[in-house]
């Protein structure tokens, strides 16, 4: 037998890909005659697939190391399930003990602060914990109130969160929290929102869905608790390409609109997010010195052509970007009061929609100019000021918060003070 017939089998055996080399009839190597007639755009993208794919598998096998399962039998996963059975569907009435396995489960000393939770609804999971330098009632000041944008604390990854409905026979989110007391009954508040997302690190996709949210603040064993409960809709919209300009820690970001991947041989994705849930767990965990801890139990399945290419370590990270700045924000010594916060969303919220539609225009500019001197995109891609008048009122007051929170954290914006009411 020829030493090159030998060469191209083994070649074959080595790419085992029976798309790629197909074995004529004459025991000869060569392409698939499949593969033949897919056009050569086709076939890269193909291939492209593929190695991601591949590249997936590596990582994911990479990661199991790194990353330890959480006992797929154990009754942490369920009760976190049931949580979300409950916010998907309120009427189902709140498990309080599912509520008491969560809780538990997150004071519990632990080897490992991170973990792998086993995949349901065909959705990958993975469970995150961390402890922040703040007192309980100040946590829920800045992060769950009605004057305080969910951005603002959440700037690494919301563009912004804006409510679109809240049921009659429910509360709203309060201005300020009054904790129940030992025995008393939890106070429950069930929303959904339109959330739009940052650019991924990696790919620069960026998404915007509806998620039905709850959140139940109650006293577990004398400790104040928060527990938030999330639940996607629908599938989100097609993921649009994004860029992060500069350091991922300054909150600059620039949005395109134009559905596909900002990653190199990836610009052609239609990517969406299939499904999320998540249940976060926040408690009053110490007075001397002041400590909340969280922990989050998380799934997301996301991808194309209903392809799931989401592994642990993927949820882990996105979870830790989070953090990482959310903890920088509450612990950060020029923080301005909640108070503070609260009086310039106010001065926002009274302008007249016109006013904040040219603060809006001069913050999209700065983005576009960044954007263009980082080379990120072309001049052509410059939008005309009339793409800004459909976007919705809560959505830009929230984006020009965040703005006012850089300047006053002594972060870059890429806007001037004076167009932030309140800062000067």
């Amino acid at each position: 037998m020829p030493a090159t017939l030998n060469r191209k089998q083994a070649l074959a055996k080595k790419n085992e890909n029976p798309l790629l080399l197909h074995k004529n009839g004459h025991g000869d190597i060569e392409q698939n005659p499949l593969m033949k007639r897919i056009p050569a755009s086709g076939r890269l993208r193909l291939t492209i697939v593929l190695i991601i794919s591949l590249l997936t598998a590596l990582m994911h096998q990479q990661a199991k190391a790194a990353v330890s399962p959480l006992n797929s039998d154990g009754p942490v996963p369920l009760a976190a399930m049931k949580l979300v059975s409950f916010c998907n569907n309120p009427k189902a009435g709140l498990d309080l003990q599912a509520v008491n396995t969560l809780v538990d489960y997150v004071l519990e000393p632990k080897p490992h602060k991170e973990a792998a939770l086993p995949k349901l609804q065909d959705a990958t999971g993975a469970y995150f914990e961390s402890d922040i330098r703040i007192s309980f009632a100040d946590f829920l000041n800045y992060s769950y109130n009605s004057t305080i944008p969910s951005a603002v604390t959440s700037p690494s990854s919301l563009r912004y969160s804006r409510l679109l409905s809240s049921p009659g026979n429910t509360k709203k989110t309060p201005g300020n929290w009054i904790p129940p007391s030992p025995g008393g009954s939890p106070v429950i508040i069930n929303e959904t929102l339109r959330n739009g997302n940052t650019p991924d690190q990696t790919t620069g996709v960026y998404y915007e869905y509806d998620v039905k949210r709850v959140l139940i603040l109650l006293n577990h064993k004398g400790r104040q608790v928060l527990i938030t409960i999330s639940k996607q809709v629908d599938v989100s919209d097609v993921g649009k390409k994004g860029f992060i300009l500069g350091s991922d820690d300054d909150w600059n970001y620039y949005y395109s609109g134009e559905p596909g991947s900002a990653k190199p041989g990836l610009g052609w994705v239609k990517s969406y997010i299939y499904n999320f849930f998540s249940v976060g767990v926040y408690i009053n965990s110490g007075s001397s010195p002041a400590m909340v801890r969280s922990g989050f139990f998380q799934w997301i399945r996301a991808g194309w052509s209903g392809v799931n290419f989401v592994q642990p370590h993927h949820v882990i990270k996105g979870m830790k970007r989070h953090d990482r700045n959310y903890r920088a924000i509450l612990e950060s010594p020029n923080l301005p009061a909640s108070s503070e916060i609260t009086s310039a969303y106010r001065r926002l919220s009274a302008l007249p929609q016109s006013d904040l539609t040219k603060r809006y225009a001069v913050l999209q500019q700065a983005r576009q100019s960044l954007a263009l001197q980082r080379g990120k995109i072309k001049a052509d891609d410059i939008k005309k000021h009339n793409d800004y008048f459909n976007v919705p009122r809560e959505q830009i007051i929230e984006e020009l918060m965040v703005e006012y929170l850089k300047l006053a954290l002594g972060k870059p914006s890429p806007i001037p003070h004076n167009i932030i009411a309140g800062v000067h």
